[in-house]
């Protein structure tokens, strides 16, 4: 095996938030002795469900909930209990906002924490920390911005529509990842890395458009407030503070200031995301050199507690031992990665409790003869399938494309043209924060209507075309 060569691309699939666990893919393969048909049917919804990513299943479920609650008699209910009003209040200071809005400005964030990991971890220790592997899905990612919004510019510019350019900027990484690993078994390494450095450059245009094109007033104290609080993150990284009270307690205050600030709360996650360690604060080599001489002083102290038959001495030696213990125990959680364990605690909850939150609190699509047939007609929605399922593909492939053609970046190890194809395709699946942007910019109404079902059309479009050019694919060689 030559996997040290294969550059960042290939490290960066080592890292535990892709495909599903080892058990997982053991316990598929017993499956398989009792049920072939019943094993290869849920080894194709393994990875919409299981696995230590962010995983598209709950989401589509919830969409299919939503859609099916908002079309029937209960309706009525179902949205006034999402738009049911929760208040926080302290003294005089009170806090007003429907569930709703307290999934997006208080759940949601959490998912841009782990994108925001997501996002530092490529640049340092993954697929983004050289030029010539980053340089490609950059100017690709680039041009999955700028072409989307200008198509869409085309058609909606000077209407009232165009409110929605942001609509088609971004792509859903949780969806997209799913399909990939669909067709993981034939997918070489550099695939799967590619679309997350894609997706991770393309997320940081979503959230500065929604900083920039969406936020409609800004307060300087909680600006002020959230500086604060992360200047004092970077200070006790610095002082090499170790207790994460202080660091829930101060990311608590950036979420708090960024929204006070009247930029939306989502931003608070990212800037996070960007403050979690990604390197552990103790390298293997050095941890093998600092704890040998505490494990033999540990077998030693351990070893005289169970021979020594006086009382007071075993109690001496158990204590030695225990003290080594705390040693060896304190220095081995120095070895992890903060930001890996992070999203590995966040991801599940995200997975399974925020992301169909969302969905459920946000679909109000009323599917009706006379929706599908003024958004058929209507210059938003147009507007809004063109940006992504045309400028999404086309402008990944025809920058990244030039680029090549001018010797700037060149094709990741094993990655072809098709491939990058079929990752362009899969970026028109813009849904959970495309919905999330149709809302900013139309705040309710007729519009909004349009915007999410257009949005729900491309998504199912883009996952299509995207599977189909998947699967022209052939199985990727193992050496």
């Amino acid at each position: 095996m030559h996997e040290q060569s294969k550059e960042p691309i290939a490290d960066a699939l080592r890292l535990p938030l892709m495909a599903i666990t080892s058990r997982q893919k053991g316990a598929s393969e017993a499956r398989a002795h009792h049920s072939p048909a019943n094993a290869a049917f849920l080894d194709r919804l393994a990875p919409f469900f299981a696995g230590s990513e962010v995983t598209g299943g709950p989401l589509l479920v919830a969409t299919f909930v939503a859609l099916l609650c908002v079309n029937l008699p209960i309706s009525g209910a179902y949205e006034r209990f999402w738009d049911t009003p929760l208040v926080l209040s302290f003294g005089e200071a009170k806090v007003s906002h429907s569930l709703a809005e307290w999934i997006d400005h208080a759940l949601l964030p959490l998912f841009f924490i782990v994108i925001g990991v997501d996002v530092k971890r490529e640049l340092t220790i993954g697929a983004l920390t050289r030029w010539r592997t980053a340089a490609f899905p950059i100017v690709g990612a680039l041009g999955g911005l700028v072409v989307p919004v200008l198509l869409f510019m085309a058609v909606a510019g000077g209407t009232e529509a165009a409110r929605g350019w942001g609509i088609v900027i971004t792509m859903d990484t949780a969806f997209g990842l799913s399909v990939i690993a669909l067709f993981s078994a034939r997918l070489p390494a550099g695939v799967r890395a590619m679309f997350l450095a894609f997706a991770a450059i393309d997320d940081i245009g979503g959230l500065l458009a929604i900083a920039f094109g969406y936020s409609d007033h800004f307060a300087w104290e909680g600006a002020v407030l959230a500086g604060l609080a992360i200047a004092l993150i970077i200070l006790l990284r610095r002082l090499r503070w170790v207790a994460s009270v202080p660091y829930v307690l101060l990311a608590a205050l950036v979420w708090i200031g960024i929204f006070q600030s009247g930029v939306h709360a989502t931003i608070a996650g990212v800037l996070i995301g960007f403050l979690v360690p990604v390197r552990p604060r103790l390298d293997r080599s050095d941890f093998a050199v600092s704890v040998q001489h505490r494990v033999d002083q540990f077998q030693e102290a351990h070893e005289r507690a169970r021979v020594t038959e006086d009382e007071h001495e075993a109690e001496i030696a158990q204590g030695r031992a225990e003290d080594r213990l705390g040693f060896l125990h304190e220095m081995t959680g120095a070895t992890d990665k903060s930001g890996e364990r992070l999203i590995l605690t966040l991801t599940p909850w995200i997975s399974y409790v925020v992301l169909p939150l969302f969905a459920l609190s946000n679909i109000r699509i009323r599917l009706s003869m006379d929706l599908l047939f003024t958004a058929a007609t209507s210059t938003l929605a147009l507007a809004i399938v063109i940006g992504l399922t045309v400028g999404k593909p086309l402008g990944f492939l025809t920058f990244s494309w030039i680029a090549a053609r001018c010797g700037l970046v060149r094709l990741p190890e094993d990655v072809d043209w098709r491939m990058i194809a079929a990752i362009g395709c899969l970026a028109g699946i813009g849904f959970t924060i495309s919905l999330f942007i149709a809302g900013l910019a139309f705040p309710g109404g007729e519009q909004l209507d349009k915007a999410s079902l257009a949005v729900l059309v491309s998504s199912i479009l883009s996952g299509a075309i995207g599977m189909m050019a998947l699967a022209t694919i052939p199985h990727a060689s193992k050496s």
